[in-house]
């Protein structure tokens, strides 16, 4: 059983890992792509990289959601643990919704395809 708990734990780490590189990755994807395509002007590409910005951070999020999930109910499934997940997954849940606004410029449950219609 400890293996388990062991393989498990190794799991939520390198989901997290993942996660970090992902975002890592993508932010300076981004950012080079956007330093590039900056000699016609900075503020041309601005919207194109804050899009490219809010993604990576979205995939990250819900990477770093999962890594916890697994983490509390294959690990320690307790009442504390619950609860400090829950708030865990409302803060990110919170985060995630603001993104998804700033990139798409509409709450996620709303149609249409935003600011770009």
């Amino acid at each position: 059983m400890a293996a388990v708990k062991e393989w498990i734990e190794w799991t939520a780490q390198g989901i997290e890992i993942l996660a970090v590189a992902v975002m890592v990755v993508f932010i300076l994807f981004g950012t080079v792509r956007w330093l590039a395509h900056s000699r016609r002007g900075i503020l041309e590409g601005y919207g194109h990289y804050r899009s490219i910005l809010g993604k990576a951070l979205l995939v990250g999020l819900e990477l770093l959601v999962a890594a916890d999930i697994i983490r509390t109910v294959a690990l320690d499934l307790t009442l504390r643990n619950i609860g400090v997940l829950a708030a865990l997954v409302a803060v990110r849940t919170f985060l995630g919704w603001s993104l998804e606004v700033e990139i798409e410029g509409r709450w996620p449950w709303q149609g249409g395809r935003g600011l770009g219609e």
